[in-house]
């Protein structure tokens, strides 16, 4: 499949944007949401909306930082990989090969990014200069300075990995048949792995039971994602509105409640002798 130029035009327009809104908290560089907008533009949304489902899987998990460490940016599966596994699916690429073939660009990305951010952490001193002497002009450019570079960045990414689509095929296609079958094994897993990650940090022994009939919904029942989806919501329903969780609410009020009026009538005079 070819990409013409207006399609890689679009394409780098819907990169930069979606790359720049993270400095805005929209959830544009989820993997997801840049995954559904190159399906419309190559025509192919459902195996565009296959790789961001697993990305999102996988960055459940490797997505998360930890401490100082800095996660793999989504643009890598949600961009790059998302335009292999739609161009290269007569090659033998699979969704979930392509996931395993994204984590360098993955990463790559992510230092572009670190890379942006120290470029520009020095302009605050230089704002606040800007605006004692009155220049609101140049303060409002080196303000939206670090997102302007956001969004040129991202332009460049989703433009050269448009048209560098001859590049990626020459690569695929140097390795062996066995290699892609073992990445779309890999790639398969590495969902599994990221969820288990968040779990083993999210988990607790009173959520454990529905863990398992998620489970046994999805690996026995053989139950859709949306059945899967309804059940929990029962579940969670149950649970909120137990009279269990209608005690708690009053309960902890009136604790509170007891708390202040103790500390209202709290003698100053008996703690400065008891001092």
């Amino acid at each position: 499949m070819d990409i013409s130029m207006t399609q890689a035009l679009l394409i780098a327009l819907i990169t930069g944007f979606c790359y720049a809104g993270q400095l805005l908290g929209i959830y544009t560089n989820r993997a997801l949401v840049m995954s559904f907008f190159v399906g419309v533009v190559l025509n192919d949304i459902p195996t565009a909306l296959t790789m961001g489902a697993i990305a999102e899987l996988a960055y459940m998990g490797f997505g998360v930082g930890a401490g100082g460490t800095v996660p793999p940016n989504p643009v890598g599966p949600g961009i790059v990989e998302t335009i292999m596994a739609i161009t290269m699916k007569d090659q033998g690429v699979t969704p979930e090969s392509a996931l395993a073939l994204s984590f360098p660009f993955a990463v790559l990305f992510q230092l572009v990014t670190t890379a942006l951010y120290t470029m520009f952490s020095g302009t605050t001193k230089n704002a606040e200069k800007l605006i004692h002497e009155g220049k609101f002009k140049k303060f409002n450019l080196l303000a939206n300075s670090t997102f302007i570079s956001f969004l040129v960045t991202g332009f460049v990414i989703g433009l050269f990995a448009a048209i560098s689509r001859l590049a990626l095929q020459s690569f695929v296609e140097a390795l062996p048949e066995w290699l892609i079958k073992g990445f779309s094994v890999a790639g398969g897993l590495i969902p599994a792995i990221g969820f288990a990650m968040i779990m083993s940090v999210m988990l607790e022994k009173k959520l454990m039971p529905y863990a398992l009939l998620g489970y046994i919904c999805a690996a026995y029942l053989q139950l859709p994602t949306m059945a899967i989806t309804l059940v929990g919501t029962v579940f969670a329903m149950i649970v909120y509105y137990s009279p269990e969780a209608k005690i708690a609410g009053p309960s902890d009020s009136l604790i509170a409640k007891k708390e202040y009026n103790d500390l209202s009538n709290f003698d100053e005079e008996d703690f400065s002798d008891g001092i």
